[in-house]
């Protein structure tokens, strides 16, 4: 049984919120660096900058988890994560055809900009992409889990864009496990498995926050089963 590094929750130049410095080759060898076994990345309702991220994790020889950070329609952020490309820009494709159709100000939110593993620009988002889209919470849960994916409700600690925050409780559905910025978790999360990720959206925050599954393999079918064991651990624990 080994014991896996992971970190499941970053963002790239494509987040308006994000440093322009975010290219996806640059997390993947941070990541890599950092001691990261399996590394996801979830761009605010997007996932046009996870084929440069797929192809520098292949190069530098991690496991890429591929994913988006979700906006619902009550503002509360979710990752929807995948283990193919394929999947993840399907489910990609449609969360963008849902959110807002609000042409993004570079000015006033920041870049959103795609690229490919080199780094070069190749095109920029024009749709704002940190809106809300229109779905809810619980149709985003069952939605990712119909589509083969592993989903969490993101920082539920936080007081704004979770959903302690947002709803006023954690609904009791089937989630794939839950994410927690502090540890011990600040608010109850009745059993679900608990999950830390950076939410990493300059180079220096990637690994500021990372778990561990107990598995005998590393891939996104060790993470499904680590999470549905509750076979995760934490820094010095």
């Amino acid at each position: 049984m080994g014991r896996w590094c992971i970190d499941l929750h970053n963002h790239s130049c494509l987040s308006p919120c994000g440093s322009d410095a975010m290219l996806p080759a640059v997390l993947a060898m941070e990541g890599a660096d950092k001691g990261i076994d399996i590394l996801a990345l979830t761009d605010h309702n997007s996932g046009r900058n996870l084929p440069a991220f797929a192809q520098a994790c292949e190069i530098i020889g991690i496991t890429g988890v591929f994913g988006l950070e979700v906006t619902t329609s009550e503002e509360v952020h979710v990752l929807s994560l995948f283990e193919t490309l394929e999947e993840a820009l399907s489910f990609s494709a449609w969360i963008e055809s849902i959110l807002p159709k609000i042409a993004n100000s570079s000015r006033l939110f920041g870049n959103q900009l795609v690229c490919d593993v080199t780094g070069t620009i190749i095109e920029e988002a024009d749709i704002f992409l940190y809106g809300p889209a229109e779905i809810p919470f619980d149709i985003l849960i069952e939605k990712t889990l119909q589509s083969n994916g592993l989903v969490i409700p993101a920082h539920i600690d936080r007081p704004a864009n979770s959903v302690t925050a947002n709803l006023g409780f954690l609904p009791e559905l089937p989630y794939s496990a839950v994410e927690s910025i502090a540890f011990p978790p600040i608010v109850d999360t009745y059993g679900y498995t608990v999950t830390q990720g950076s939410d990493a959206h300059y180079i220096e925050h990637i690994g500021r926050r990372r778990c561990y599954i107990e598995s005998e393999s590393v891939g996104f079918a060790a993470l499904r089963d680590a999470f549905s064991r509750n076979a995760v651990s934490y820094l010095g624990i």
